[in-house]
């Protein structure tokens, strides 16, 4: 694949070089995966793209209801809805959930913006809506803000279950414990977290045992399912409710049913290949161990700190054969400039030494670089978690070590420098 910035439609003229993605979200290699492409392919040569038209004029087919059915499954809920985008999803799960009179919406510092978005959205829609915002992974200072809600008023937290730029998790049964005393209603944001997390794929409320106390687990399609689009997992009640006032989904042509066709096999492939969540986190745990960094999920931020020097180390793993995005304001506060290191199941443990051999190479030709660690981070690292990532709920066990297949998905492409 040529990547060209200009998106001009003219021939190559540079030669192209293989790269090393370290920069996706396909955490599970399923977006290139045979049966993957194969069922894509087989609807497209069906039926095309499908209706184009909004879920609820024409667009919604059979198989974008099997697929909500088989997510509702998945999050062990009542029902889901599809949506264009993960950004969507979340924009109608806030905008809808907070549009009525006095609601005070709690969110985690590091949310995603569509959440903020959301909320900001309510309040321009009419509804009397207060956002405030706790400190990261704070249950102190986030009970202190429930106990200040004034009588009457209705609550709703919400928060990323995994952070996609520190790769830190939330305290979700920190969480599941506050809804209980104070009686919220709590939403979920599962991104980067669904097939990645859980004995079975559900994320890390299924991880950790608390996937009961979630009201509404918002997901993406467009990350380890390796396909496009959003879902919300709840009851009917609330399905119905978003369906006939989310202006997202109400205003957006449904998912082509080759995107559907997709996802349901990516689906089918996590049940079936569990070596693929396994071999994920194995690489975590090598990524962790060779550089010293904390490493809590396939998301692992090298922070290096000051911007240019981010950008150059970035630029030298680029010339080299590797592509690892500098992170840098606003996405993140000025001073903790990094190297977003995202892992799949489709690098073999060759690709990784690979990179590590040459990330500190890198380092030590640049004066003064070191990576830091940011202080959340090490703290989570020196806690305890409740069981391994892949385990029941209640299990202290690691998955069993399987061998990985020869087959692998491909994580390089082809573009010009």
């Amino acid at each position: 694949m040529a990547l060209d910035p200009s998106c001009r439609s003219t021939a190559v003229s540079a030669e192209l070089v293989p790269l090393l993605l370290f920069s996706t979200n396909d955490y599970l290699g399923l977006s290139a995966h045979p049966a993957v492409k194969a069922a894509a392919a087989e609807a497209a040569a069906q039926v095309g793209c499908g209706p184009r038209s909004s879920a609820l004029v024409a667009g919604f087919t059979s198989e974008h209801r099997q697929l909500e059915l088989e997510l509702s499954a998945l999050k062990g809920t009542q029902d889901a809805l599809l949506f264009p985008t993960g950004y969507a999803a979340n924009m109608a799960v806030v905008a809808v959930l907070a549009a009525q009179p006095q609601v005070v919406v709690l969110s985690d510092e590091l949310n995603h913006a569509s959440i903020i978005d959301g909320a900001r959205l309510a309040a321009r829609a009419g509804g009397q809506v207060s956002l405030q915002v706790y400190r990261h992974n704070d249950m102190g200072h986030l009970e202190s803000l429930l106990a200040a809600v004034p009588p009457g008023a209705r609550c709703l937290v919400v928060t990323d279950s995994l952070f996609s730029m520190d790769g830190d998790f939330a305290d979700l049964r920190g969480l599941a414990a506050l809804k209980r005393r104070y009686g919220f209603l709590l939403a979920v944001d599962e991104a980067h977290a669904t097939l990645v997390c859980g004995a079975n794929g559900g994320g890390a409320a299924e991880w950790m045992g608390v996937g009961g106390d979630v009201d509404v687990h918002i997901g993406t399609l467009s990350k380890a399912v390796g396909a496009q689009g959003g879902f919300v997992a709840c009851s009917s009640q609330v399905r119905a409710l978003l369906l006939n006032r989310g202006r997202s989904v109400i205003y957006s042509t449904a998912l082509p049913v080759p995107v559907v066709a997709a996802a349901r096999a990516a689906l089918r492939v996590s049940r079936s290949e569990p070596w693929r969540r396994q071999q994920v986190w194995r690489l975590t745990r090598l990524v962790s161990q060779r550089l010293g960094v904390p490493a809590a999920s396939p998301i692992i931020p090298l922070v290096v700190g000051d911007e240019s020097a981010s950008l150059q180390l970035s630029r030298q793993l680029l010339a080299r054969g590797f592509h690892v995005p500098a992170i840098r304001p606003p996405t993140v506060p000025a001073g903790t400039c990094r190297l977003r290191v995202s892992l799949s199941a489709a690098h073999t443990q060759a690709h990784v030494e690979a990179l590590l051999d040459v990330l500190q190479e890198e380092l030590a030709q640049l004066p003064g670089a070191r990576l830091a660690v940011l202080p959340h981070l090490m703290k989570a690292q020196q806690q305890e978690r409740p069981h391994h990532p892949l385990a029941a709920s209640g299990s202290n066990q690691h998955p069993p070590q399987q061998q990985q297949p020869q087959q692998q998905v491909d994580v390089s492409i082809r573009s010009k420098l």
